[in-house]
C-alpha cells in the first residue's frame, strides 16, 4: 500500500497561508494560494509524491516530498 500525502500536504499549505475554498467533485478539494494567487485542486487520496510536489509547485512553494 502506498503512502498517502494528503495530511502532510494540507499541513504545508496551511502553514504558508493557503486556505480551503470549497469541496470539489468526487474526492477533491479546492484551495487558494496567496503566494501564487492561484486556486489549487487537491485530491484527498494523494498517493503520489510527484502529484504532491506538483501541487506545491502550483502553490508557489518548494518541493517537500
Amino acid at each position: 500500500m502506498s503512502k498517502g500525502y494528503y495530511r502532510e500536504l494540507i499541513t504545508l499549505l496551511t502553514q504558508h497561508g493557503c486556505i480551503f475554498v470549497r469541496a470539489g467533485k468526487g474526492s477533491h478539494e479546492i484551495w487558494f494560494s496567496p503566494v501564487s494567487n492561484k486556486k489549487l485542486l487537491i485530491p484527498r487520496n494523494c498517493p503520489s509524491s510527484h502529484t504532491a510536489n506538483s501541487i506545491l509547485k502550483d502553490a508557489g512553494l518548494p518541493k517537500a516530498f
